[in-house]
């Protein structure tokens, strides 16, 4: 019987609680599929800041290094810590350390979900959003002028590349802030080529997203690299989408897409537009993924330390999301059950959580998914 070892950081505000649920789902299907998990609890968030001072240490992440799979609770209180320190401190550290260049967004309406766009059901709504996740405007690279002359080196380093920016900066405005946006080729290729691959494990079809009708430089690249790559994938239909555009088709006609590449900053805006129509960011998980590395595995929905204690919010986001750890460790079997229990849970609609117009607690819906787990494993 397989092993497996996974770090555990729960996170702030009901992260341990939704964390919990999906643990409790993960060891029922692994009772099922015939695997173990060993929980590696790591004690990273707003407590851990507030007693030490330290978000991660390098200790800490070369420890975590080891793991093929994290799984993740959602970071932050600022009843506590500022906010920003934990999210770029350790979220965005990590991701940039293990090299995590896939964010991977289901965007999937479940039968038994409302969602807002009229007429739309099951049918319409599934595909994978493809974030590429250390590039774009997201890499930290920026400061702020005040009138005047001043010099500035910027640096981005990355394990495919390396960049310095030597700035002359001379400005007659009282002040000025900048930020500059990178997109490799390296980059770009990579996250196409995993795109791609992905789309013919689908239905086939990739839509790249960008603006490259105004940021003509990093966009125009992205755009060579799609169209170069899909040279080697002819099987695969393809398409540009302007990001504007991306967010109305998204609401008018869902089941035209299948699999959609697109920058950073943008994959970020538009995930939650996709959260949005398959019901909610209580339904909606995450990867940050780094196929040869270490991978990281999350709900999208915030901390809410507001409702921490309370017994009461959606887990379901959270226990997908170990649906996708427990594929990246390549349990898929056990990940898609884990998927079809959410699914019979939310059909039934007898232990659902407020949001979703129950009465049910956090925990209730927990075991009753696990509960729906092992009975499908006898079937």
């Amino acid at each position: 019987m397989a092993t497996y070892k996974v770090p555990v950081i729960s996170g702030d505000g009901i992260g341990p609680e939704v964390i919990a649920e999906g643990k409790k789902v993960i060891e029922a299907a692994g009772e099922v599929y015939g695997f173990n998990v060993d929980w590696i609890h790591m004690p990273f968030g707003a407590d851990h800041y507030v007693a030490t001072g330290e978000t991660i240490s390098e200790e800490s992440l070369k420890e975590l290094g080891r793991y093929r799979a994290i799984y993740l609770g959602s970071l932050g209180d600022e009843r506590k810590v500022k906010a920003g320190i934990l999210e770029k401190g350790v979220l965005l550290k990590m991701r940039f350390y293990y090299d995590q260049y896939i964010n991977l967004r289901p965007v999937k309406l479940l039968d038994g979900v409302e969602t807002p766009l009229k007429n739309k059901t099951s049918k319409d709504i599934d595909f994978m959003v493809v974030r590429e996740n250390t590039e774009d405007f997201y890499v930290g690279l920026g400061g702020r002028v005040k009138k005047g002359a001043e010099k500035q080196e910027l640096e981005l380093k990355r394990d495919i590349y390396a960049v310095k920016f030597n700035l002359d900066i001379e400005t007659d405005s009282d002040e000025i802030g900048y930020q500059i946006g990178v997109v490799s080729r390296e980059g770009a290729k990579r996250i196409m080529e995993y795109s791609f691959d992905l789309a013919r494990q689908r239905r086939k079809h990739l839509s790249s997203v960008d603006k490259a009708n105004v940021m003509t430089e990093c966009y125009g690249l992205w755009r060579d690299v799609f169209t170069e790559t899909a040279k080697n994938y002819p099987d695969v239909q393809t398409d540009f989408n302007f990001v504007d555009a991306v967010t109305m088709w998204f609401v008018k006609n869902p089941e035209f897409f299948d699999v959609v590449v697109t920058p950073n900053m943008f994959g970020d805006i538009i995930t939650d537009l996709g959260a949005m129509i398959q019901g909610g960011l209580g339904l909606a998980p995450g990867g940050n993924v780094n196929p040869k590395g270490t991978s990281m595995f999350e709900p999208m929905g915030g901390s809410a330390p507001k409702y921490k204690g309370l017994n009461k919010v959606n887990p379901i986001a959270t226990i997908w999301a170990g649906a996708l750890l427990l594929d990246h460790l390549g349990e898929k079997q056990a990940a898609d059950a884990i998927v079809k229990a959410i699914e019979a849970n939310l059909k039934q609609g007898k232990v659902r959580t407020y949001d979703l117009g129950g009465t049910a607690g956090t925990s209730d819906v927990g075991s009753d998914i696990a509960r729906i787990v092992k009975v499908q494993g006898q079937i």
